[in-house]
Parts: structure tokens; C-alpha cells; sequence
């Protein structure tokens, strides 16, 4: 399978940047660098940008006129979905964990502005699930032809969209680093759905990079993502038509820093967030980029990351996030 024949509708700003954080760097003793997809331009960015170019173009490839997917009442895959939708002339359907909150901020907010129908399940992630699945039924029964993208946008397809991410990095960082004779030492990202940590994970090993990848869960058990991240790289090489070979070792998840639970913060990760945006004036998220820069920070001053290393942050949006959790914020 030749990616560049997949159909693909055009959403992100790309290439996104390629940040020097050199303040942190210095404070920490190891190079940080940070590319930017809170960056990639369409309703206000995030990781799920580069995703929805490839479900969306699927989506219309098949005739289909509603997008239904799910996640958290703040769910930066929801808005995002919900916007991608409209400009691709699509209703949008998304259905929330929870129960109403009564505050409309934040991502919520978003989705509102949008018009998207907005379903509160009510039920933990597995009953979701199935609530998608009924959604879509309901739809199907009014005559509509509906497209169900698993919550974060975790399939193939959008492990495709970071695989190509990875190609975009190389192309903007090796040249520099070898300029300077140094190499890039590891990735740390956000594992949440997974489908991003896969698609960083087998492009570094399509494109010959074999830098390790950190991932730090902020919602899922770690045995829950070694499955998930094994799973969709294989299903996607088997997409491909790719050998991408995995060992016990290459799947790095981080499990210390999710706090209570899901889209609650922690104490690490607000200092994380106020550090990095006195000091190099990026904003992080506390339900996701936030916990992941308290994962790098810590993993830093454990000397998992030994001093003088380079280190590449992925941000992977989320700004919107920061209203909709003001009290986890200040």
C-alpha cells in the first residue's frame, strides 16, 4: 500500500514547528526540543488534525454525512471532529463519558458553537462504546449514512496521519542534529487513546530512526496500552503491507503520572504547565501535555534521561482544555 494514494482532506498547517526550548534546556541539563501539533492550525489545533485528514476523505469516499465518535466532556477529539465535519460539509455526532457538568466552557463550549448533537452516556468507556454503536444504528434507521470514528481517532488511518508526522520531523531535525554530529535521544509523548504514540512508534521504525519513544498514559492502565499501541502498529503494518518488527522493549509507557484518574490534574502536572509557560511561554494542558511534561521533567531528574541528552517533546494540543479545567490551572 502506497500511503501517498490514500485519500486525504486537507485540514492541517503543516509542516508544524520545530521549537528549541532553551531555557528548560539549561535548567535541566539536557537539550529539550518540542514539535509543535498543538500547531496544525485547524479549530485551534491538536494531534487529531492530522487524523481526521485521513477519516474525514474515508468518510467521504463513502458517501457518509455524519461523523459520530466519543470521549470526555472536554475531549479535544470531539471538538475537533465536530469542526472537521462541518467543513467538510458533515453533521456530528459526539458522546461524552459523563454526565452534564452544567458550565459550557472549554472544548464544550466548541462543540456547542458547532452545532454538534452532544449524547451524555453516563457509563464508564466500554458502555460508551456501545452507546456510539447505538447512535450510529439510530442514525442508520433515519436514513443517514453515518461514520464512526473510534474515541481519539486510534485506527489505522490515523496511525498513518503520525507515521507521516515522524517522516516530517526527520526531515526538519536531521539535518541540523548531524550538523552538530548529535543525535536525538528519545521521544516523550502523550499516550492516551494510543493511536498517536503507535503512529510516532512505527515511524520511527519505517523510516530507519529507532529512537525510543516514552510514552506517559494519562488515562489507561499500562498493560491496556502495550496491547493497544502492539496492536494498531500491527494492524497497520498489515495495512501497509509492511514488515514494522516490534520487541518486548520498544513499547515505553510511563504509568506514574495519571494522578487520580482521567481528566483530573495533578499537582505535577500544574507546576509543569506554569513552568514551561513562564519560562518559554508554550501552553501545555492538564489533562494531557501537562502530565506528559511532569513525566519528562521527573523522568529527567531520575537520570532516566542522562545529563546532555536531546530529548524531543511532542505537544499534542489541547488548549482549549485549559478553560474547561480553570481550577486545576491557577
Amino acid at each position: 500500500m502506497d500511503i501517498s494514494a490514500l485519500p486525504r482532506f486537507p485540514l492541517a498547517t503543516l509542516p508544524t514547528l520545530l521549537d528549541e526550548l532553551p531555557r528548560l534546556s539549561q535548567e535541566l541539563g539536557v537539550r529539550v526540543m518540542m514539535k509543535r501539533d498543538d500547531l496544525t492550525g485547524f479549530a485551534l489545533g491538536g494531534n487529531k488534525v492530522r487524523k481526521l485528514e485521513f477519516l474525514v476523505a474515508d468518510a467521504l469516499e463513502k458517501n457518509c454525512d455524519v461523523l459520530v465518535t466519543g470521549g470526555g466532556v472536554q475531549s479535544n477529539h470531539v471538538r475537533t471532529t465536530a469542526a472537521a465535519a462541518r467543513k467538510a460539509g458533515m453533521d456530528a455526532v459526539g458522546v461524552f463519558f459523563a454526565s452534564p457538568s452544567g458550565e459550557v466552557n472549554g472544548n464544550l463550549l466548541l462543540d456547542e458553537i458547532l452545532g454538534a448533537q452532544l449524547i451524555y452516556a453516563q457509563a464508564d468507556k466500554h458502555e460508551t462504546e456501545l452507546v456510539i454503536q447505538r447512535a450510529c444504528d439510530d442514525l442508520r434507521a433515519q436514513g443517514r449514512n453515518p461514520y464512526l470514528i473510534p474515541v481519539g481517532g486510534s485506527t489505522k488511518l490515523g496511525v498513518i496521519s503520525y507515521i507521516l508526522a515522524v517522516q516530517e520531523l526527520l526531515q526538519q531535525m536531521l539535518p541540523q542534529l548531524n550538523a552538530q554530529n548529535i543525535s536525538l535521544d528519545a521521544v516523550v509523548i502523550t499516550t492516551g487513546s494510543c493511536g498517536t504514540h503507535a503512529g510516532v512508534l512505527a515511524g520511527m521504525k519505517m523510516f530507519g530512526a529507532n529512537v525510543p519513544v516514552h510514552g506517559v498514559t494519562v488515562s489507561r492502565p499500562r498493560a491496556e496500552c502495550l496491547e493497544r499501541v502492539a496492536r494498531l502498529v500491527q494492524d497497520t503494518a498489515q495495512f501497509l503491507e509492511r514488515d514494522i518488527v516490534l520487541d518486548e522493549n520498544d513499547i515505553i509507557i510511563h504509568d506514574a503520572y495519571i494522578g487520580e484518574a482521567y481528566a483530573k490534574s495533578t499537582p505535577a502536572a500544574r507546576a509543569a504547565i506554569h513552568r514551561v509557560a513562564r519560562i518559554e511561554g508554550i501552553f501545555l494542558d492538564p489533562v494531557y501535555t501537562g502530565k506528559a511534561m511532569a513525566g519528562l521533567l521527573d523522568l529527567v531528574e531520575r537520570q532516566v534521561f542522562k545529563q546532555g541528552s536531546t530529548i524531543l517533546f511532542w505537544h499534542t494540543g489541547g488548549a482549549p482544555g485549559i478553560f474547561g479545567f480553570p481550577q486545576d490551572v491557577v
